[in-house]
């Protein structure tokens, strides 16, 4: 029962996201923490918006397909994700408009990309960390996530797009939705004088420990 609730959050959530223009074709992909030792992820070249539950793969945490359509190549950093953040239970990728466009500017700060100019985006998003330039489905790409993937839960990828996580499906979707949404702001506000929040104010936005 709660697989099938998983699977049929994974259609609902990725055509929502493909419906309202976050994803095109085939771009992007998702998946969701089963147990300990299972994930289902989206299968390779399958749309967003066009998922079926029977077919979303069910793979292992080392990689193996238990059942289910062949899953994307990405699903291999994924998998990586999962190794190195216990607490995260969802993955979304999204080639998204205003993220991938932010993501081919030259001179972007590495370490967090998108200096904070609203609560929102601090509270479900920041910080940003920028992964440099690799052939997508590269052993360099997944190695490079897999080292970043230890001290934060988002990343940008220089000419890609973005990977959100979260505790469940719907928080990694909400955190990819509030970044391209703030990655759109910031082109709205080229050129013009930011009102960027104080250190102050970020820390009040950050989660006790």
């Amino acid at each position: 029962m709660y697989e099938t609730s998983l699977r049929m959050a994974m259609v609902e959530f990725g055509d929502s996201l493909f419906s309202r223009g976050y994803t095109s074709g085939s771009s992007g992909n998702m998946s969701v923490r089963l147990d300990d030792n299972r994930i289902l992820a989206t299968p390779t070249n399958s749309s967003l918006g066009r998922l079926v539950q029977e077919r979303i793969s069910l793979v292992s945490i080392d990689g193996e397909l238990l059942s289910g359509d062949k899953p994307s190549k990405e699903c291999a950093f994924h998998l990586e994700i999962y190794r190195a953040r216990p607490k995260c239970n969802a993955i979304v990728h999204l080639h998204s408009t205003y993220v991938t466009a932010l993501s081919c500017l030259k001179g972007l700060n590495e370490s967090d990309v998108l200096r904070p100019f609203t609560p929102y985006y601090v509270m479900k998003v920041s910080p940003l960390p920028l992964i440099r330039y690799f052939k997508p489905g590269s052993k360099q790409l997944f190695s490079a996530i897999a080292s970043q993937a230890q001290h934060c839960s988002n990343m940008l990828l220089a000419n890609h797009g973005a990977i959100t996580t979260g505790e469940s499906l719907e928080q990694a979707v909400n955190a990819a939705e509030e970044l391209e949404e703030t990655a759109k702001l910031f082109f709205l506000l080229s050129g013009r004088d930011i009102r960027y929040l104080t250190e102050t104010e970020i820390q009040e936005l950050r989660p006790r420990a």
